[in-house]
């Protein structure tokens, strides 16, 4: 099972994404995640994504490429992988393409787990984050159920902040929709619905 993950910020990718990895054991590849844990690591590829964030710059795509595949060399990824954050264009998409077939690996489906914008910006902006273990629960928690701490509202989550994402997800990621259907591998989920009502219909269109 090898997936890319697609939908929108807040549309819930990464609660499904954690479903699978429960179940399946396949990995979870963030590139988010890749980038700041190669970077902490201080890893050769992580000191170069250093030079391009302390600049302000996007990190090429290559670089992203080349962490994905060394993820990729993993023995959980063996299983299957989630790919999450990568390709977040259609270039991008084609050069995975290449890397991947060079590899012999393929892509089984393009998963979209989808909510409408409007939803989106009233979930988003009603969350709270802990300050100390970065849990996330709804407006009216102020201290974190988990370890205690005090639970606010980060930048990213004020509706202005929001809008802006999803104008740029709009731009950038949306042609990523029309290429994977292009392919024939994009599967398509109603998000705006229970995790456990999403999660059944994730492993029916993915046939599991």
């Amino acid at each position: 099972m090898n997936i890319v993950l697609l939908g929108a910020p807040g549309a819930g990718k990464g609660t499904q994404a954690q479903e699978l990895v429960a179940e399946y054991g396949v990995a979870h590849i963030s590139t988010g995640d890749l980038l700041r844990s190669a970077v902490k690591a201080g890893t050769k590829l992580g000191v170069e994504a250093q030079k391009y964030m302390s600049a302000g710059q996007l990190v090429p795509d290559q670089l992203v490429i080349d962490l994905v595949k060394e993820r990729m060399a993993q023995p959980d990824a063996q299983k299957g992988f989630i790919l999450d954050g990568f390709p977040r264009n259609t270039a991008q998409a084609e050069t995975l393409d290449a890397e991947l077939d060079a590899m012999g690996v393929k892509l089984d489906a393009a998963l979209l787990v989808d909510v409408p914008f409007d939803v989106i910006v009233k979930r988003l902006s009603s969350r709270r984050t802990c300050r100390n273990c970065g849990y996330t629960a709804p407006a009216g928690v102020d201290v974190c159920p988990n370890c205690g701490g005090e639970m606010y509202q980060r930048d990213d989550d004020k509706p202005e902040t929001i809008q802006h994402r999803l104008d740029t997800y709009q731009q950038q990621t949306e042609p990523l929709i029309s290429y994977y259907k292009d392919h024939g591998i994009l599967v398509t989920v109603d998000g705006n619905r229970p995790v456990a009502d999403v999660y059944a219909d994730v492993k029916k269109g993915l046939g599991l």
